[in-house]
């Protein structure tokens, strides 16, 4: 971890990226008195494309670490208060083979005992179904893991709501051609602005990356965080159709890594997704600081990632064999759209908090790894006690920007919870689609 003094409250904060990362933090600085937050992104948020907007986002608090147990309850309390308008307590269910059990679900099981129990466990999963009247899956083989108490929340909508906040707040917003970022503006070893896409520079005292799977365009993280592709699909159900499912939970099956929504309630929309170590891309990038340009794995820089409805086949076929087990009766509907949601891994799934430590006047706020969402009632007061080096010392460890800066392949291990095939690069012609 590096440690540097935060900015004067008068100097100006340029915060790149309009997703749950970077309007947490613009929000949080600004209620500690920081008066000249600027938030940058291709787009007004809800970013269209960004991994922190869609339908639904699973909100739990079942984790196999302390750290994000704590957290994620006391976020809970923020989504049944102030996000209470776009928090849905359906329940959550994890799956797991019940001859053999699943790592992370042991751990999840000591923490939750730790910080006070909310699991209730089914030795025959298809018990579960007694306390879920919607749940139609498949479970023979398989033990379940349930609490009442989790759900999902509308992400788009609690994103809207979190922008508004900022609005509120006096964080400024700039977006299209100035709003997209090519370039950090590096002079004598400190981050002085941004280059951004109408050709001018923006000055700033302190620029804070929140770019998530596009973090390694602007500059070379690439053995600390790294951009993966997760099969997403999406259904439209008749009303009858959706109403066969209510009183379902969102379900995953940690053995598969497949996961399931109850349908959104106006549009009965049914979505299946998969936590995995995704797909990669091979994209040319050149981050303006004078060096070679480097490959990376990315999500297009300048244009709308959702506008491709395409999934690898493999992915889309891992998607129908969910549907076959944990949703049967809609196993061969036909999509309405598909696509990679992109993730900012990182070798244990913790997060990047951190002053860069050799670029001054940087800080990272990102690598939410698949899991950041839920924690956005609270994401930003941990991210600005990091930036005033407040926080604990441990949690500044844990989010450390890693030492190796400019060297590449990051070893994805995650914090266990994944489940499916390993991480695969697209080919050229996959690529091409995206």
């Amino acid at each position: 971890m590096t440690t540097r003094p935060p900015v004067g409250y008068a100097e100006p904060i340029l915060i790149v990226g309009a997703g749950v990362f970077g309007l947490s933090t613009a929000l949080e600085l600004k209620k500690r008195g920081f008066q000249d937050v600027t938030v940058l992104d291709r787009y007004l948020p809800p970013v269209v494309d960004g991994s922190s907007v869609d339908i639904s986002r699973v909100i739990r608090v079942e984790y196999a670490d302390p750290l994000y147990g704590r957290m994620a309850r006391e976020a809970l309390d923020g989504w049944q208060g102030e996000y209470a308008e776009t928090y849905h307590q359906s329940g959550f269910v994890m799956l797991a083979d019940k001859v053999e059990g699943h790592s992370y679900l042991s751990k999840t099981q000591q923490v939750d005992e730790s910080l006070g129990s909310s699991l209730e466990v089914f030795e025959e999963a298809s018990d579960v179904a007694k306390r879920y009247s919607g749940i139609q899956a498949h479970l023979g083989g398989l033990t379940a893991f349930s609490n009442p108490g989790g759900g999902w929340a509308d992400a788009e909508a609690s994103i809207r709501r979190l922008s508004q906040l900022c609005t509120t707040a006096g964080v400024s917003f700039v977006t299209g051609t100035r709003g997209r970022v090519l370039g950090l503006d590096i002079r004598d070893g400190t981050v002085v602005g941004v280059k951004v896409a109408d050709g001018s520079r923006i000055p700033a005292s302190q620029v804070i990356l929140a770019t998530g799977a596009w973090t390694n365009r602007l500059v070379a993280v690439s053995h600390a965080t790294s951009a993966s592709g997760q099969p997403v699909g999406f259904i439209k159900l008749t009303p009858e159709e959706a109403r066969s499912l209510e009183g379902s939970p969102v379900i995953i099956n940690l053995s598969t890594g497949i996961f399931c929504f109850p349908p959104t309630q106006g549009t009965n929309i049914l979505k299946i997704a998969r936590h995995s170590y995704g797909f990669a891309t091979t994209v040319p990038t050149d981050d303006g600081a004078g060096s070679a340009p480097r490959l990376v794995s990315s999500p297009k820089r300048d244009g709308d990632n959702t506008a491709a409805s395409y999934l690898p086949e493999d992915a889309e076929f891992a998607l129908r064999e969910g549907l076959r087990q944990l949703l049967p009766q809609f196993a061969n509907h036909e999509w309405m759209s598909q696509r990679l949601c992109w993730y900012s891994d990182t070798p244990e799934g913790d997060f990047i908090i951190d002053h860069h430590p050799d670029l001054k006047g940087l800080f990272v706020a990102g690598g939410g790894a698949g899991h950041a969402f839920k924690f956005l009632p609270v994401l930003g007061r941990y991210i600005a006690d990091c930036y005033e080096n407040k926080a604990d010392m441990d949690v500044r460890q844990k989010w450390r920007l890693r030492p190796g800066l400019g060297s590449e392949g990051l070893v994805m291990k995650g914090d266990g919870s994944r489940g499916g095939p390993p991480l695969r690069t697209l080919d050229a012609h996959e690529q091409a689609k995206l």
